[in-house]
């Protein structure tokens, strides 16, 4: 039965979230504009935003605005992309839920994504139970002393398990491989500004025709053209959402004995450890300082791993 003054409630997918209004996806295929009804809170989780683009919630139309409504539930999430607020330390911001893969977009130059920025965020997707890969963009303009930095790195992470893609978005180099392994799910991608995002799904999905902007020259940074997240669906299937640029990844509620787990080449060794509470960090007998030392995990994994648990956000200034 329905409440009074309004229609059934019916259930669709958060598209879109500019921080008052949600853009909701009915089944359908129509968009109701929606607002909150009520206060949501899941699990306790102090987060900034709520409502998160990939969330499906529960509706009712409003009968006096057509095409708008109002958000009353939001279902269990299957898994979410979370990270620090950037304003507000003590609370969260959800990227995006309900996932099936995430790409993290990363380039050696113009922008530089350090191996601290990839390895937060990693560590986060392992905590959520989200499969990762590391799309490397701009490979057109390598030269030979980035090809070789490049080739390192992705013979690091694929010995962990983590793919990597090599593409560029300016000529569409690498792009058929992402459509394969992207069609018939959902996909984040992520990453620094300027890195690409947008120029590479106006080559996946071109009738999206995204703004894609430009490097700073004095600082080669990214400046900002996606301003919020938002769900696209893929003419060869599935979904991607596009989400604004990062600087920095901020770990939320990581207890300093579990950040290890999230480490898989780290997560193999523990339970060689002397101790059970073992930190990796000083104390003797530990697997995993004796792997690092003998080069079976790498001294740049390591350092990262060493700054999560110490809360340092200061990211390496050189590749290592």
């Amino acid at each position: 039965m329905a409440e009074e003054g309004v229609f059934d409630k019916v259930y669709g997918t958060v598209i879109r979230s500019t921080g008052s209004w949600y853009f909701v996806r009915l089944p359908d295929g129509k968009i109701m504009n929606c607002r909150l009804k009520g206060k949501f809170r899941i699990k306790g989780l102090r987060a900034t935003n709520p409502v998160a683009v990939g969330d499906h919630v529960a509706v009712m139309a409003d009968p006096k605005e057509p095409g708008e409504g109002s958000i009353t539930e939001i279902a269990q999430r299957q898994n979410y992309m979370i990270r620090k607020s950037i304003n507000l330390s003590k609370e969260s911001h959800i990227i995006a839920s309900n996932l099936d893969q995430a790409f993290l977009i990363a380039t050696l130059v113009q922008p530089r994504t350090s191996t601290g920025f990839i390895d937060r965020f990693l560590v986060t997707a392992e905590a959520y139970h989200i499969p990762v890969s590391i799309v490397f963009n701009k490979i057109d303009i390598y030269t030979d002393e980035l090809q070789e930095l490049h080739d390192a790195l992705c013979a690091l992470y694929r010995g962990i398990g983590y793919p990597c893609y090599e593409v560029s978005a300016l000529t569409g180099q690498g792009v058929d491989k992402l459509i394969d392994d992207m069609k018939d799910k959902v996909t984040l991608f992520s990453g620094h500004s300027g890195v690409g995002k947008s120029a590479l799904i106006n080559q996946l999905q071109p009738d999206l025709a995204l703004r894609t902007g430009i490097i700073s020259e004095a600082h080669q940074k990214g400046k900002h053209t996606t301003t919020f997240a938002e769900m696209f669906p893929l003419t060869f299937g599935g979904y991607i959402i596009d989400t604004p640029g990062i600087k920095e990844f901020g770990l939320v509620d990581f207890e300093k004995t579990e950040v290890a787990e999230r480490f898989p080449e780290m997560r193999e060794l523990m339970n060689q450890c002397q101790f059970n509470n073992c930190t990796h960090s000083h104390e003797p007998r530990c697997a995993v300082i004796k792997a690092v030392n003998e080069g079976r995990i790498s001294q740049s994994r390591y350092h990262n791993y060493i700054s999560i648990i110490n809360d340092d956000y200061f990211e390496e200034t050189e590749w290592k």
